[in-house]
């Protein structure tokens, strides 16, 4: 069995598999029938005409939705955190985005993205593990195992399992591993990262699938550091361009004059990547010494990381329960007279 994305940049891809994912959900998943339902569909800020296009002739013309939206997620995140207008810092999987919002709207021309999210920071991971030696074995490859002193080759044994598992199964179980590893070890310096200061900070101890168990000490700061220090280097293939903090300046100096006080007093922080340990208040500290003297800096995230990670979703679901929003619908009425098109005149 092979394990790919349908998602490229946040957009879709591969149709084709996009499209058997929705069979999935509507008649596996849900037990739905389209035709029944309206459906609010999430995109980023710099999704391209065809592609909103394309989404919109496959709901209407594949499913028969009787009514569909567009959303950028940006705009749901703000209503999930309740700032209609915002400067909404998503750091998610692939990407992180700063991404100004006023009145509900996107404000697609000062938009500032960089390459680096979760998935940068689970091949740093693996990468450091693996030139030390770990070996790195996805939990269902472990029959039984015996935990030993710390540090000491691991004593386990191997499940029988089947010889045609993919290279792209295992990758993605792999990375499954890396990514409750960077969960519980990593950890953003509070300041730039000096090796120093973090010689002095505590410890995390962590055991992998396979009963090998260590202490993990200036890696745990050192890792996650391009995250807001690019110049501090990588070996996973992605250089970053900005920091976290200079997407967000970056993105404000682009919007008009008039509402950068409101950006830089509704910084909403979101996005499954943000609930790293200590991201918010590095983020914070990095603002405070960047934002113009005359204008308040207010840094605002949901206090769990389901939140975080679920914003737009949270937000999609506050949007379309509100009465206001229920003119804003594309019906398939709209789309059958003016075809596909409708989509760029009624979803902003």
């Amino acid at each position: 069995m092979e394990l790919s994305t349908f998602l490229k940049d946040g957009m879709v891809e591969n149709w084709d598999m996009f499209e058997n994912f929705l069979d999935y959900i509507y008649y596996s998943a849900l037990r739905a029938v389209p035709r029944d339902h309206p459906i609010l569909l999430t995109e980023p800020p710099w999704i391209t005409t065809p592609k909103r296009e394309e989404m919109a002739e496959l709901m209407f013309e594949k499913y028969g939705v009787p009514a569909a939206y567009l959303a950028k997620n940006a705009s749901l995140a703000a209503f999930a955190n309740g700032r209609p207008t915002c400067l909404v810092l998503d750091s998610g999987a692939t990407h992180t985005s700063a991404v100004p919002v006023h009145d509900g709207y996107v404000l697609t021309q000062a938009v500032v993205k960089s390459p680096v999210g979760g998935d940068y920071l689970s091949e740093q991971c693996r990468i450091y593990l693996q030139e030390r030696g770990v070996e790195l074995v996805p939990p269902s490859f472990v029959a039984s195992k015996e935990v030993g002193r710390a540090e000491e080759a691991p004593n386990w044994q191997r499940r029988d399992v089947p010889y045609n598992l993919t290279d792209s199964w295992f990758a993605y179980m792999i990375k499954e591993v890396m990514q409750d590893f960077q969960a519980t070890i990593l950890q953003v310096a509070d300041s730039s990262y000096d090796e120093d200061i973090v010689k002095t900070m505590p410890t995390t101890h962590y055991e992998f699938p396979n009963g090998f168990h260590k202490d993990f000490a200036i890696e745990r700061f050192k890792i996650p550091e391009p995250l807001f220090n690019p110049s501090n280097g990588a070996k996973a293939g992605i250089q970053p361009i900005l920091g976290v903090g200079s997407l967000v300046t970056t993105s404000v100096g682009m919007c008009d004059i008039d509402i950068r006080p409101s950006m830089y007093g509704n910084v909403v922080v979101t996005g499954g990547n943000s609930s790293l340990q200590g991201f918010t208040e590095r983020l914070t500290r990095d603002l405070a010494a960047k934002t113009p003297p005359s204008m308040r800096l207010k840094v605002i995230s949901a206090p769990g990381a389901t939140e975080r990670r679920f914003g737009a979703w949270t937000g999609g679901s506050i949007l379309s329960s509100l009465g206001s929003f229920q003119q804003m619908w594309v019906s398939k009425q709209e789309y059958e007279e003016g075809g596909k098109a409708v989509v760029q005149t009624k979803c902003f």
